[in-house]
């Protein structure tokens, strides 16, 4: 049995950090490794930047799910308010100067899955997949 949990989160920078925290500590307690953890950490603060894209309009609300299995975990990041196309943003954005904007091919790189998709009704949305090896 998995077990979800759902942040609602405001549009600013400043509180990826909480939410990448808080993945990380889950992903220790289900045992992955150090480089795990961190590559885990880094596609979560990607995936949030790219909700609140400056190029892309954002600075709503988005949310943040964790599916937590004995196998891994499953993280997804919904954009609420429609400012990010997430499919749209293969590359680094231009605009998020402040913002280490490293693209979808990075993502790839880093997690087993990674999927985009549109979360009807809602906005766009990424899928991320790590598994404990």
């Amino acid at each position: 049995m998995n077990d979800t949990l759902k942040f609602i989160v405001p549009g600013k920078p400043e509180y990826i950090g909480p939410v990448r925290i808080a993945i990380s500590m889950i992903a220790a307690d289900l045992g992955f490794d150090v480089e795990a953890i961190e590559d885990i950490k880094v596609a979560v603060s990607e995936a949030c930047s790219k909700a609140i894209c400056p190029g892309a309009a954002g600075l709503g609300l988005y949310e943040v799910t964790c599916d937590v299995g004995t196998d891994g975990l499953v993280i997804s990041v919904i954009d609420r308010d429609g400012g990010c196309q997430f499919g749209e943003v293969e590359d680094p954005c231009v605009e998020c100067t402040k913002q280490d904007g490293l693209g979808l091919s990075v993502l790839r790189a880093l997690m087993d899955d990674v999927s985009v998709y549109e979360h009807a009704g809602i906005g766009s949305g990424i899928r991320m997949t790590k598994r404990v090896k």
